[in-house]
């Protein structure tokens, strides 16, 4: 039988090294959480939210799953998002993808995968609608890259369009939605370009970053 001995060991190393510099830290953490972010990302291993942007944990409330989906009938998704806007009151909603994306690369190739395939439908429908852009280079990876930005795009605008951010922005709430692409390679991440607080803002915003992924 295989152990985590390992992943119980490095946790207690990690607890006592907070503990050591912040002794207030776990009990400040347990009594409270007001996370100013909710970060919608991807399952992807290699993109750890609170890591890559410096935070600590309690200031990012977290959202995974396979590329860095919003789908309207996702009550998964849908019920992180309105606790968030709703009860936590986050001031920001990030959706983050990544370049090389899996799923991606996945929803581009003309071969079946199971289940998964169902979930990429969405993806798909999206290099559909984007089909003239996507053709612009003989290059697998190229494409992969511009989708993966394009999907983020797309998540964005799907944010904006649920009933929770609607009714959010309608009552002079404070939220703005952002896309952000990170890079494997560097690990840095990039901005799209959508920094919307507003249904008019985000249409505007998601019409110049398409332009500008179609430039790249």
């Amino acid at each position: 039988m295989s152990s985590i001995r390992l992943l119980l060991d490095n946790n207690r190393a990690w607890a006592e090294a907070i503990r050591a510099k912040h002794p207030d830290f776990f009990p400040r953490l347990a009594a409270q959480q007001a996370p100013r972010y909710l970060w919608i990302g991807c399952s992807d291993s290699r993109v750890p939210a609170n890591e890559i942007v410096g935070l600590d944990p309690g200031e990012v409330f977290v959202h995974r799953n396979v590329a860095n989906q919003v789908v309207h009938t996702d009550f998964n998704c849908l019920a992180v998002l309105q606790f968030a806007v709703d009860v936590l009151k986050v001031e920001h909603v990030i959706v983050v993808g990544h370049y090389r994306c899996g799923g991606i690369r996945a929803a581009l190739e003309d071969s079946a995968h199971g289940l998964i395939d169902n979930w990429l439908r969405h993806v798909q429908d999206i290099a559909v609608r984007h089909a003239a852009l996507l053709g612009g280079r003989d290059d697998a990876g190229w494409r992969v890259d511009r989708l993966c930005e394009l999907n983020v795009a797309d998540q964005v605008l799907h944010v904006a369009r649920t009933t929770i951010v609607e009714e959010a922005w309608r009552r002079g709430q404070k939220l703005t939605l952002h896309g952000l692409i990170y890079g494997l390679e560097d690990g840095v991440l990039r901005d799209l370009g959508i920094e919307a607080d507003s249904g008019t803002g985000v249409r505007a915003d998601y019409a110049r970053a398409v332009e500008a992924i179609g430039r790249r």
